[in-house]
This record gives C-alpha cells, structure tokens and sequence, in this order.
C-alpha cells in the first residue's frame, strides 16, 4: 500500500514525518498544542477521530486518530502535562485485524 504524506496545518506549523517518537516528548515546538485544541481540529478540519491509544516511553500517549470516510491519519504524542504534539500525518488508513506471526515464521 503506498502511503502519501499531506500537509496537516493545526495552526501550530507544519507536521513532522518520522518514525521516532522522541521529539514529540521533549521540549515544545511548532508541532504541540494543548490536546483538547488538538482533538479539536483533528476532528472538526478533518473528520478524524481516535481510532487506537497506547503508552508509550515516559508514560506519554500514543494515539492514532482517522477518518474512515476519506482515510486521512495522524499519529498525535501527549505527554503527561497534557501538551500534544503531531508525529506523522497521511492517507489511505485502513482498520485492520491481524493474528500475530507465530515465533519461527519470518513470513
């Protein structure tokens, strides 16, 4: 599935495309926001609600928010004084439900 990366604008700049989590705990940048403004915009300019949350390191917040009807995605940190910061934004989300590959199967 091929995945294109679109601009997210919350007001607060532009998204950051990366696999590591790191940034979104440190110090503030142009990428937080308080949550509720997040949820907020995520779900009024974009039609995306949270689709999965899980703890991530640091006991932040890692959520997963989508839009079904157009496939639109963004991955959104929270640390613990409540302060969200984008990660990954894109398109074609689907909701999928997987069995774990059994251990010994490098499939």
């Amino acid at each position: 599935m091929k995945h294109l990366f679109r601009a997210l604008s919350l007001g607060v700049g532009a998204v950051m495309a990366t696999s590591s989590i790191a940034p979104a705990q440190s110090a503030p940048n142009a990428n937080c926001a308080p949550r509720e403004a997040v949820v907020e915009r995520l779900g009024s300019r974009y039609g995306e609600s949270r689709q999965s949350i899980g703890l991530g390191s640091n006991n932040s917040v890692v959520e997963v928010f989508a839009s079904t009807e157009t496939g639109t995605w963004t991955i959104v940190v929270t640390n613990t004084s409540g302060l969200s910061c984008l990660v990954a934004a894109g398109q074609a989300f689907e909701a999928i439900a997987e069995a774990p590959i059994a251990q010994g199967n490098d499939a």
